[in-house]
């Protein structure tokens, strides 16, 4: 029997298992800093924040000065690592870098904006670092008002290793402090979603109404406030309403045409 030999061969447009695979993300390294490092140029810092996009609790920001002698494995992006991997990494972070912490309360979160609220957070982290850094690189696509050379990578903590580390440091310190709120706060859950508007969290808000940690002019904390405390909320005039105007209208006078007669 005569077998076709080209049965047996894969298609030239069948796609390669190999290749099919989604390749995992590459982790955050060193080379950017190492490259200042050989111009001579250090300190270099990472910075990075957490807690834009909750409905509660503060933007935390931290700026790190990793010791190029002494980095602990395992630095990554923090939303790629588990919660037990943040906690190690911070306390080893902390134990070999510099380090520096700045919180922006939701009171300035609400006079500012959550985007200025966070610049402003990830400045001072900067400026409260032990040893004043000679270039920053800070996550997203906004520089920071620094003495020194601030440069913006978007999805840094990614790809810059101090600022994966900055990112680490922010994220467990914002965890932590909003399992504190948790305890003044019964009832709402901010030790379980820190503050993000789940449904869990959008149920109690509804159920009791916002607390001062809450951000006033997100939109489900507005809501909130409307229905459990009206009397906060200021009226909005309508643009378009037609004020209602008294004209005086002079008393006619009669004149007699044989007056001057």
């Amino acid at each position: 029997m005569i077998r076709d030999k080209s049965a047996n061969k894969p298609a030239k447009d069948a796609p390669n298992k190999a290749a099919a695979k989604t390749a995992a993300p590459a982790k955050a390294s060193f080379r950017r800093e190492r490259a200042l490092i050989k111009r001579g140029i250090w300190p270099v810092a990472g910075c990075d924040e957490a807690g834009r996009g909750p409905l509660a609790g503060p933007v935390v920001a931290a700026a790190v000065i990793l010791d190029p002698d002494r980095i602990p494995r395992g630095i990554d992006d923090s939303k790629r690592l588990t919660a037990e991997e943040r906690e190690r990494l911070f306390d080893r972070i902390c134990a070999t870098a510099q380090v520096s912490v700045a919180v922006a309360s939701p009171a300035r979160i609400d006079r500012d904006n959550i985007l200025r609220a966070s610049l402003w957070a990830l400045k001072r982290a900067v400026v409260a670092l032990p040893e004043a850094p000679k270039h920053v690189f800070v996550d997203g696509r906004d520089r920071l008002d620094t003495p020194c050379d601030c440069e913006a990578v978007i999805g840094g903590d990614g790809i810059v290793l101090s600022i994966a580390a900055a990112s680490i440091v922010a994220k467990v310190t914002r965890d932590r402090l909003m399992c504190a709120l948790a305890q003044d706060c019964p009832g709402y859950g901010f030790e379980q979603h820190k503050g993000y508007g789940v449904p869990e969290h959008l149920d109690a808000l509804d159920r009791l109404g916002p607390t001062v940690h809450h951000r006033s002019f997100f939109a489900p904390v507005a809501a909130a406030r409307a229905k459990h405390m009206p009397w906060t909320v200021e009226p909005v005039r309508d643009l378009f309403e037609v004020a209602e105007v008294e004209a005086q209208v002079a008393t006619p006078v009669e004149i007699d045409a044989s007056a001057g007669l």
